[in-house]
């Protein structure tokens, strides 16, 4: 292990760590300082430049006596005290020419806030106009009543079902009915006010239906539109009309 005494941190080949002599010279507060500190408890290296740094310090200070600080304090109050005849330079700094410039400033800052407090308060805000709300096709949807209607079937010995409809979602739900024979379909339409039926889809015979409605059949469910269904063949009418006959029907009604 070498004698050698460490080599002057300003001396060293590599660039010197300013962090070490900003501590060492008492430069660094707050979160720096911590930063610092922590840095000294968890790196020998750093503490050792710390070290370093505040031996080199030490011996600069020492080739520069202690001078005491001129007692500046009383020197000013001495130069309050004096009598007016000193130069037009200094005659700003005595008490009659302080005592009136301040008290003026003072003044003249207090008008200028209370005219400023009085422009702020009394000024018209501009009220901006409020947005002109457009209720969406969901928020209508939304607060559309609720549609039942009781589909009664025409035929002795066959099952009605009932049919709910929710305008937000725009789907219509039946119960389960047997309303036709296995070698035939249930076709459901819905007859607006106009009297001409538009198809809404295919009944299951088991678990139910659900049905969701294109935008045109959203709009012709309303409160006293019939619901009817027909027999159709094999997958629904051929020609986008009834042309078997109505096993079924009911009235659409809010509830």
């Amino acid at each position: 292990m070498s004698d050698l005494p460490p080599r002057d941190p300003l001396e060293s080949d590599e660039a010197p760590d300013m962090a070490a002599a900003e501590l060492a010279l008492g430069l660094l507060d707050g979160d720096e300082r911590a930063v610092a500190i922590r840095r000294v408890l968890a790196e020998p290296g750093f503490a050792r430049s710390v070290e370093r740094w505040r031996t080199h310090l030490a011996q600069l200070f020492d080739l520069w006596p202690a001078i005491e600080a001129p007692d500046l304090f009383a020197r000013i109050e001495a130069s309050l005290d004096r009598p007016a005849e000193a130069p037009v330079a200094t005659l700003a700094l005595s008490p009659p020419a302080k005592s009136k410039l301040w008290p003026a400033l003072a003044g003249l800052s207090s008008m200028a806030a209370a005219v400023m407090l009085f422009v702020l308060f009394t000024r018209p805000v501009p009220v901006p106009p409020a947005p002109q709300a457009r209720p969406t096709a969901t928020v209508a949807a939304a607060r559309a009543p609720t549609l039942v209607a009781a589909i009664d079937a025409d035929a002795a010995g066959v099952a009605s079902a009932t049919a709910v409809y929710d305008a937000q979602a725009g789907a219509m739900r039946i119960t389960e009915a047997k309303l036709v024979g296995a070698d035939r379909s249930a076709e459901l339409w819905v007859i607006p006010a106009d009297g001409t039926p538009h198809s809404l889809g295919l009944l299951h015979a088991r678990g139910g239906t659900a049905l969701t409605l294109s935008r045109e059949n959203r709009a012709r469910i309303a409160a006293g539109a019939v619901l009817a269904v027909t027999v159709e063949p094999i997958g629904g009418s051929p020609t986008g009309l009834p042309t078997g006959p109505v096993v079924a029907k009911g009235s659409l009604t809010a509830v």
